[in-house]
């Protein structure tokens, strides 16, 4: 099946040109200039990812990505941010609103045509997802579905995937490497991706409750999930 890329960006040679080569890889495009437009898109037809700059006339990609992270319906669509270059306050941010991946300006077409088939695969779920039941907690992979006894938890893409990666090794350390590998994708870590990993744990917790306490820091090594009690 096609998978659907909104661009959501108010240079229009950029735009063009994200699109030409999205388009050349098979990918169904649409195209937005400005925030308030992009929201208007993503609720009548939700895209498969959306390729969201910053800087945007109206509403800025950042709100754009807080917004669709705050709504049920938006939460897990996977969001690409593209940011300029030298920019680490934004890139930061956008890790830690949910962006699933940032590329920084200026880019190659061929690194963001790579960048987005590698973040909409790490979004399906594998074939034959079982579901995950530990304790209170119940994670389906095949649904993206997570709970807390009776309770459905809304998980970002990432924080879904991040607790599924701490659930899967059952209760072994995992390190923040591995985790950027696993979740993120980067072969190598920055400071800026080994904080947004702490960033989601902490987010983990509060969305988890009582179950969230079970995510313990292991100083200088990483993160594990605790056995049930």
């Amino acid at each position: 099946m096609t998978s659907r890329v909104l661009i959501v960006e108010d240079e229009a040679d950029i735009r063009d040109l994200l699109a030409f080569h999205l388009e050349r890889e098979g990918y169904q495009v649409s195209k937005s200039r400005t925030g308030a437009d992009a929201l208007r898109r993503v609720k009548a037809s939700p895209p498969d990812l959306i390729l969201l700059d910053i800087m945007l006339p109206e509403l800025d990609g950042l709100e754009v990505c807080r917004r669709l992270r705050r709504e049920p319906a938006t939460a897990a669509l996977p969001i690409v941010m593209l940011t300029a270059k030298g920019d680490e306050v934004d890139r930061v941010l956008g890790l830690e609103l949910g962006a699933d991946d940032y590329i920084v300006k200026p880019f190659s077409p061929k690194e963001v045509v790579a960048r987005v088939r590698a973040v909409l695969r790490r979004a399906r779920p594998p074939s034959g997802a079982e579901r995950i039941v530990t304790g209170r907690l119940s994670i389906d992979s095949g649904r993206h579905v997570v709970s807390v006894g009776e309770r459905p938890v809304q998980l970002t893409p990432k924080e879904f995937d991040l607790l599924r990666a701490l659930a899967e090794a059952e209760g072994r350390v995992l390190s923040r490497e591995f985790l950027l590998d696993r979740v993120w994708g980067y072969a190598a870590a920055g400071e800026i991706e080994s904080r947004t990993v702490d960033v989601h744990i902490r987010r983990l917790r509060v969305k988890l409750g009582d179950e969230g306490q079970r995510i313990s820091t292991v100083k200088s090594v990483g993160y594990r999930l605790e056995p049930a009690p």
